[in-house]
């Protein structure tokens, strides 16, 4: 890809009566807009192959959606952060990958299009266009040859590349890995893996061939409970379902309904993605976000046998659970109102009593003549409400349900115990089944006291509560305490379990061990990951490179045809329905294109007439793999070249799972993208397309920026640029317009109407103030106000600089060639050797501090050695480039010095001649003296006691000891 020759904006001139070479907002302009030029011509950030053996660095930003509001100030704080980290490994020998491309599929440029007629294409690009302007005024260092878009169809092609790949392989659980489809059907055919009836695969139609193959697939289509969102038209991620039960998007009521969907069989890469957290350099709140998204549980099965099923007859639920131990706790059962055996479960009839012989309440049973007609009204109402709104309010300790009608026996006690369907229980997670152990959990608990079944405490509470558990006021959840109550030996002999005495995890063995050998149960590992809903019911998303035969069997588009382009259509929304109809289905914009839909193709066996896939792929396809088109953008034989991916991303000392080096973004991604990501590059990783085994080692969540948030007396955000403030004795009052308004701090955006855009701080200050200024608002991964007012201070920082170096009057230099005298020097010395460390940390508001401490020392000093400002222009350089490279220039150097080598300190110099001796008596600091650092135990005892203040504060009192801890601190103990 070529850069993009993008002429400077327009500069201002000097400010009228200004001295020529002041350093002001009309300088600070025609600099910059050289520099940025100058750069792009001489190419100067463009990642050179790395040598043999050679120091690499590949750093990355989680690359921007274009938005048509273009950027705020609060958008580069993590593209300038790692700018200024990128520079400063440049200028330290490494060979940096820094780009940035744009995520542009997605649901609001196809809003927009719905709304405007505008093709989202034609305003995708002219964000793009917009926001690369804006990011190319920041001076940031980008490789432009790597950028990328995920709309452009050289790109995609790659992303339908990946798709197929992941389509075309299964997961073989014994080697933990993913393996070609082609190799599974091999061991079908020569007979080494029977298929699932027995019959030779030979045998076996098209269609059943496929069927066994989709149970096996990491992609495949399967008709499962999705979120379907009428008012949106589509089907959503439970991740883009909010805790209420309505989209992310559009705030529409979503339903739970069965459709045949994409989905990505990532479940098969729980454990991996567990375990492989553990080397990654990460915040350790992202890891634990994901594990518990993960939600791996280590328990058992156990089977219980129903009677009296109208449908079936006798069946068997099995139950997960995380707590054997709590087995003869099992009160009751339940089941999620979706689960497959509850119709098979229901008698005809409710029995005439409960089983424990007490008249059957009316709450059991709703009101309804039979259990048939109770358990339909309560699922019909149950699928009206998402996973995330059924979880929030069984959490909340509300708690509905209804009898089955139906009994279970307890499998270690051979007791009758009640079969529920309640919504607290999830199909997705586990069994869809759970025993219920009301004394020892508490959404349980709060079920059994809504329909007055029996609490049986079996694990000893540690506190005085005592063990009737129907006196309790909340379930004893924890593990700690012995067993009690669970000894069947006195109904099964000698088939009974005892575990009476025995603590919590002796306890879960035992019982797991006592059902596997009784064919009741085993234990098990369960996850609360669910697959990868892939599909989309939207027009702007790439194309599945897929088609279907007349049996309906899906095949894989030959990679020589590639891409599967998306098609111009008229109308580019999906059909919506009213928000609140749950029995609809969707209509996407590309199934009316009938003549793209129904296609005639040669897959090797000669022309046939095939049917697209009309759902597209979700904007986290095309996010899920660009650090790797960053690295060979222009390959189009290949995904990418393997000595580059090894070069840059390779296994190496220090992260043994290969990736990028650094990837900044924001924490709010971390189960979403960052997820996503790391399944479909170990996917690649396991067929052999890669070498590293996770695409990011080190993360880094920057904080947010904020702004405060002005509203009127109807709580209506008002324009905070039109606010007036005024400091009274009751402390800051704001007016809009001549009316009371309150301040609060918020995000920034333009909904809330107190957007800064980097624009309007760069002309009037130059963009190296706004970088400073971001730079040192506080640390990089914490949250900070915005306050327009104090970007001033970070440009007289740059004046003062400038001023040390420049005569801003003649503009001639006013550096002299003295010697740099010994106090300078060890300044000098502390500041390099400082700043190095912060920049290495990404303590950028640190690094800064130090540079200013050095610049106000040549200030006070008067004049301004040479190699001091060289020294001095080589360390703000990272942080304010543009200024830094005029400098260097006027210092009289003909190269940039975006690769010119940091300072070094000198060690020498770093070694402290005196240091400052703390001495106290009773614990309180009685005296400060300066002391050769290399002196003696015995001198500073001396010392410190002949010093008089300290001798006044001892006066008559006996001195016992004195601590001497040379050469920093004397402690008199009187």
């Amino acid at each position: 890809m070529a850069p993009e020759n993008t002429a400077p904006a327009e500069t201002p001139s000097p400010a009228a009566g200004a001295p020529a070479a002041r350093y002001d907002a009309g300088l600070a302009a025609q600099v910059e807009a050289r520099w940025q030029q100058r750069w792009l011509d001489d190419d100067v950030y463009a990642a050179r192959t790395p040598r043999e053996g050679g120091s690499t660095a590949f750093v990355m930003d989680m690359f921007p959606y274009p938005s048509g509001a273009g950027l705020h100030v609060g958008h580069p704080l993590g593209y300038i952060a790692t700018d200024v980290y990128s520079r400063y490994l440049r200028m330290s020998g490494r060979e940096v990958l820094h780009t940035l491309g744009y995520d542009a599929f997605g649901l609001p440029a196809e809003q927009y299009a719905v709304q405007t007629g505008t093709h989202p294409r034609t305003s995708t690009l002219a964000n793009i266009a917009t926001m690369r302007e804006q990011l190319r005024r920041l001076g940031l260092g980008h490789d432009p040859h790597r950028s990328i878009s995920t709309i452009d169809p050289a790109y995609y092609r790659w992303t339908q590349w990946i798709f197929l790949q992941v389509f075309g392989s299964w997961y073989d659980a014994e080697q933990q890995r993913a393996r070609p489809i082609t190799e599974l059907v091999a061991a079908f055919e020569d007979g080494s893996r029977p298929t699932p009836d027995g019959r030779p695969w030979a045998d076996l139609t098209a269609v059943e061939r496929d069927d066994v193959l989709s149970r096996h697939r990491l992609a495949y289509a399967d008709e499962a409970p999705v979120n379907w969102c009428p008012g949106l038209g589509t089907v959503l991620a439970n991740e883009e379902v909010t805790a209420e039960g309505r989209s992310e998007r559009g705030n529409f009521p979503v339903f739970t309904a069965s459709l045949r969907q994409w989905k990505m069989r990532i479940t098969a890469y729980a454990d991996r993605l567990v375990d492989d957290l553990e080397p990654l350099d990460w915040p350790e709140a992202i890891k634990v976000q994901q594990r518990h998204w993960i939600g791996r549980s280590h328990g058992a099965h156990v089977r219980f046998a129903v009677e009296g099923g109208e449908a079936a007859g006798d069946g068997v639920v099995e139950v997960f659970t995380t707590r054997p131990d709590t087995l003869f706790g099992a009160t009751y059962l339940v089941l999620a109102p979706e689960h497959p055996l509850v119709d098979t479960v229901l008698p005809a009839a409710w029995p005439d009593a409960t089983p424990a012989g007490d008249p059957l309440p009316q709450s059991w049973t709703g009101g309804a003549a039979t259990p048939r007609e109770a358990v339909h009204a309560y699922a019909r109402r149950a699928a009206a409400r998402t996973d995330a709104e059924r979880q929030a309010e069984g959490a909340a300790g509300a708690k509905t349900g209804v009898f089955t009608g139906a009994t279970a026996t307890h499998p270690a006690t051979g007791e009758q115990v009640p079969v529920f369907v309640a919504d607290y229980v999830l199909m997705g997670y586990g069994t869809g089944a759970i025993m219920a152990v009301p004394a020892h959990d508490q959404r349980d608990f709060d079920f059994a006291r809504a329909f007055d079944l029996p609490l049986r405490c079996v694990v000893t509470p540690a506190d005085d509560r005592g063990l009737d558990a129907s006196t309790w006021d909340d379930a004893w959840t924890a593990k700690d305490g012995a067993v009690t109550g669970s000894d069947s030996r006195g109904r099964l002999g000698d088939d009974g379990v005892v575990l009476d005495g025995l603590p919590v995890p002796e306890a879960v063995q035992r019982m797991s061990a006592w059902l596997d050998e009784r064919g009741l149960g085993r234990a098990t590992t369960t996850y609360r990951l669910r697959d990868w809903l892939f599909s989309r019911q939207r027009y702007w998303g790439e194309p599945f490179p897929v088609v279907y035969d007349e049996d309906g069997v899906a095949h894989a588009v030959p990679e020589d045809q590639l891409p599967v382009e998306l098609p111009e259509v008229d109308d580019y929304s999906p059909r919506t329905f009213d928000p609140d109809d749950a029995d609809t289905s969707p209509e996407t914009p590309l199934s009316r294109r009938e003549d793209w839909v129904h296609v005639e193709l040669d897959l090797g066996d000669g022309p046939r007439r095939y049917r697209r896939e009309t759902n597209t792929m979700p904007n986290w396809a095309g996010s899920c793999w660009y650090e790797l088109r960053y690295l060979d953008p222009d390959n189009t034989e290949r995904l990418v070249d393997p000595a580059l991916e090894s070069a840059w991303m390779g296994p190496r000392e220090g992260k043994p799972l290969g990736g990028v080096d650094l990837y900044v973004g924001g924490a709010e991604h971390a189960v979403l993208h960052l997820l996503y990501a790391r399944f479909w590059h170990k996917v690649l990783h396991d067929l052999g397309h890669v070498s590293s085994s996770e695409p990011f080692h080190r993360l880094f969540n920057q904080g947010m920026i904020q702004a405060y948030v002005f509203r009127d007396a109807r709580g209506i955000a008002v324009p905070a640029a039109e606010v007036e403030e005024a400091e009274g004795p009751a402390g800051t009052a704001c007016t809009w317009q001549g009316q009371p308004v309150t301040r609060e701090l918020g995000k920034m955006g333009k909904s809330l109407k107190n957007a800064v855009a980097p624009d309007e701080i760069a002309a009037e200050y130059g963009a190296d103030t706004l970088r400073l200024y971001e730079m040192g608002m506080g640390p990089l991964d914490a949250a900070r106000p915005w306050e327009t007012r104090a970007v001033v201070g970070s440009f007289r920082f740059l004046q003062r600089l400038w001023r040390n170096v420049v005569d801003e009057t003649t503009g001639e230099l006013r550096v002299t060639d003295e010697a740099v005298d010994d106090a300078t020097a060890r300044v000098l010395a502390r500041t390099v050797d400082g700043v190095r460390r912060d920049y290495e940390g990404l303590r950028f508001n640190t690094a800064l501090a130090k540079v200013i401490e050095l610049n106000n020392h040549l200030v006070k000093r008067g004049s301004t050695p040479r190699a001091v400002a060289e020294q001095l222009v080589l360390l703000v350089a990272p942080l304010a480039p543009h200024v830094a490279e005029e400098l260097w220039e006027r210092l009289g150097h003909s190269t940039s010095l975006v690769r010119q080598p940091f300072p070094e300190a000198e060690e020498a110099l770093l070694v402290e001649d005196e240091v400052t001796a703390v001495v106290q008596v009773r614990g309180k600091v009685r005296a400060r003296l300066q002391v050769p650092a290399d002196i003696t135990e015995d001198d500073l005892r001396e010392r410190a006691l002949a010093e008089g203040a300290v001798q006044r504060a001892v006066g008559d009192a006996v001195v016992r000891k004195v601590v001497v801890r040379p050469p920093s601190l004397v402690n008199v103990v009187v």
